[in-house]
């Protein structure tokens, strides 16, 4: 480290400074998206636990996603609403620490969730007089358990790494938030060893569940095709309708952000996906699993005769 250089203290977002004038705008915009998303996914697991028709392997993995999604948008949002309104956009090194273990955590626990309930749709599909064997409350526990000790354990290893770094400069992070990428470039010492255990963890822990999904996915697509009715056929498929959905969304974004080269990455198309994966597939979860899904609907419409409140 050069004589002229000094350690950050606090980082500053540049956010959505080329965007001033609509500051109040866009904060009125999040901040219904997520009160919507907070709402959504409390009706989820609140009609979860209330039904006892919902009380399956799936809708138990269901109400596991609409808990993380709720902590996962929890963990950016109400900041960015904050930077939003105030002219100073910091945080302190130690908060941002704190907010990336948070959404790194949650991240990767998605990823091994969302494995699990495709292991759930191909049981339910391939397997269905073994359904109940295979899938029974314990096994569903420690599929959840393993999801989230997954993510704790990998990520808090290597957000651990990432701020063992010393950072300097101006401290000026251009994001929304405190994202990995965004982070690590603040660094005044070389990354190389940091940037190889990032793509390390992104191949194996983010690629591996998406591989898991895919053959799944494979298996039921040629059970499906077995089928010889055409009802039969839609019935199936329309089980896994959402959870396709929610995967696309949340491998999409998670794939095109942290698995291109770094060369490719800049501020604008980093803050666009971002975005994706922190606001908009949080927000479209609840969506997908209420107005794709039957049951979810029945379950909703029995409990609002019950109670209009």
């Amino acid at each position: 480290m050069s004589g002229n250089q000094s350690l950050c203290a606090t980082f500053t977002f540049a956010a959505f400074s080329s965007l001033a004038e609509l500051q109040s705008v866009l904060f009125v915009v999040f901040l219904v998206i997520y009160l919507f998303t907070v709402g959504g996914n409390l009706i989820i697991i609140s009609l979860i636990c209330v039904t006892p028709s919902l009380h399956t392997p799936m809708y138990f993995f269901l109400a596991n996603l609409s808990f993380l999604e709720m902590c996962y948008i929890s963990s950016v949002v109400p900041q960015m609403l904050v930077h939003l309104l105030v002219e100073t956009k910091t945080i302190s090194v130690g908060g941002c620490a704190a907010q990336m273990y948070v959404f790194a955590i949650l991240g990767l626990t998605e990823c091994c969730l969302l494995a699990a309930m495709a292991y759930d749709r191909l049981t339910a599909i391939c397997y269905p007089l073994h359904y109940t064997l295979l899938l029974g409350p314990h096994v569903c526990l420690k599929l959840a358990a393993a999801s989230w000790t997954t993510g704790v354990v990998v990520e808090s290893a290597q957000v651990t790494c990432i701020f063992s770094l010393p950072f300097c400069g101006t401290g000026k992070i251009q994001h929304f938030f405190g994202d990995i990428i965004p982070v690590v470039k603040l660094a005044c010492v070389g990354t190389s060893h940091i940037e190889i255990v990032m793509f390390a963890v992104s191949v194996l822990f983010i690629m591996t569940p998406c591989l898991l999904i895919l053959c799944s996915y494979l298996q039921i697509l040629v059970t499906i095709v077995r089928i010889p009715s055409a009802t039969g056929r839609r019935k199936a498929f329309s089980t896994c309708s959402s959870h396709i959905l929610v995967v696309s969304l949340f491998y999409g974004t998670a794939l095109f952000t942290y698995l291109q080269p770094k060369t490719s990455h800049t501020p604008e198309t980093d803050k666009a996906t971002a975005l994706m994966y922190t606001v908009v597939t949080p927000a479209l979860n609840p969506v997908i699993y209420t107005l794709r899904n039957k049951e979810v609907k029945e379950a909703f419409q029995k409990v609002t005769q019950r109670n209009p409140l």
